[in-house]
């Protein structure tokens, strides 16, 4: 149902840092066909902030001071650190109060939560797939990955002024519920779609999954459980001497027979390597959502991945792929092992997988159901604060 509030101000202000991830392009458009009536206002704060010197001047300052030993130590991009300062913060809230003075937004949307894009008096809702905190309950997590006390109050913001949280994955709704001490009616997990659009996926070039090919696509090597995969792979060539093994996104230095690197590459190249597989694996070790594993269940492909953050929501263990503690090498080695010894039970898995992409993990239905969320919302005008 769309929503058709009368009595409200037609203009609603989608706020992101840029247009990249692509999904921001994604949700921006799907939500707006929710709210036809409506005039979005897309505000990009990584434009605005560049468009002020002297702002950014002192961002820079402030982040060098809350996060300096953990730039310099390399164990954070300044850019992430960026956004995590109480001072650009409160250059964001500044910024939007003046926004709304100027256009009584009827409600204010943000992706992520790295910064409160909130307006006192107008309800605000955010779509994000992680948390800081939720980093604690993966296994073996540094504790370098953990922001500063003044970071996670600014976070604590965000969950605390919105009217509705959505979620990628129950593992972030747990986090927000349970993490932030956050009211369990206003989060729900709405999931998310394939950044590949369904009309562009052809069909797999051996559809039959016979040519023992494995997948990998991540870019940090190490924690998305490359070394692991190339271990196991080891492994697997002396029963499969065949097999093939595609690395995408990283490129880590191996000295395995069968196994190309290709590195980075373009989305529009993307696709041709999901079709020239018949096995797609990640096995990585801590997980905000992972995309790649939607676009491998778009092009139906079976998945092994690992049994931790929000990869158990769409790798049903049996049904479309097998789930694996992160760094078991010989529970890796066996999955991989079964669905090569099984190209039918790989068509059966891969098939399944896509149903899911039909009936949950599209952007269609993830914008249809925050949009019914949202009515309730903006019906009763609930704001908190």
């Amino acid at each position: 149902m769309r929503p058709n509030l009368t009595g409200h101000n037609n203009v609603f202000a989608f706020i992101r840092k840029g247009p990249v991830p692509i999904c921001n392009e994604h949700v921006s458009t799907h939500l707006h066909g929710h709210f036809p009536g409506y005039r979005m206002e897309i505000i990009d704060l990584t434009s605005w902030l560049r468009s002020r010197p002297a702002m950014l001047a002192f961002a820079l300052i402030a982040t060098l001071r809350a996060h300096g030993t953990a730039i310099l130590k390399q164990r954070k991009p300044i850019k992430e650190c960026l956004w995590r300062t109480i001072y650009l913060n409160q250059k964001v809230k500044q910024f939007m109060a003046n926004k709304a003075r100027q256009t009584p937004y009827a409600f204010t949307f943000q992706m992520q939560s790295l910064f409160d894009a909130s307006v006192p008096g107008i309800p605000h809702f955010l779509y994000t797939d992680h948390t800081n905190l939720a980093n604690r309950h993966y296994p073996h997590v540094d504790d370098n990955v953990f922001y500063p006390q003044h970071s996670r109050l600014v976070e604590q913001a965000v969950y605390d002024h919105a009217s509705g949280i959505f979620t990628r994955s129950r593992h972030v709704t747990q986090s927000v519920i349970e993490d932030y001490h956050t009211d369990p009616a206003k989060v729900h997990c709405v999931y998310a779609g394939s950044n590949v659009p369904l009309d562009d996926i052809a069909p797999l070039d051996h559809a039959n999954y016979t040519n023992k090919h494995i997948l990998f696509v991540g870019i940090d090597w190490n924690r998305k459980g490359g070394p692991e995969l190339a271990a196991a792979f080891e492994k697997i060539l002396v029963v499969h001497p065949d097999a093939q093994l595609t690395i995408v996104g990283a490129s880590p230095e191996l000295n395995l027979p069968n196994c190309h690197v290709a590195g980075r590459v373009s989305a529009q190249d993307l696709n041709a390597y999901y079709r020239r597989a018949s096995i797609f694996c990640l096995p990585t070790k801590r997980e905000p959502f992972g995309i790649v594993f939607i676009e491998a269940l778009a092009h139906q492909l079976p998945i092994v991945g690992t049994d931790i953050g929000a990869i158990p929501d769409f790798v049903e263990h049996g049904a479309n792929g097998y789930l694996v503690p992160p760094f078991d090498i010989p529970a890796l080695t066996e999955a991989l092992l079964t669905l090569l010894g099984n190209p039918d039970q790989c068509q059966r898995f891969g098939a399944y997988g896509n149903t899911r992409i039909l009936t949950r993990y599209n952007w269609e239905c993830v914008a249809a159901a925050m949009a019914s969320h949202m009515q309730h919302v903006l019906e009763a005008h609930t704001v908190l604060y």
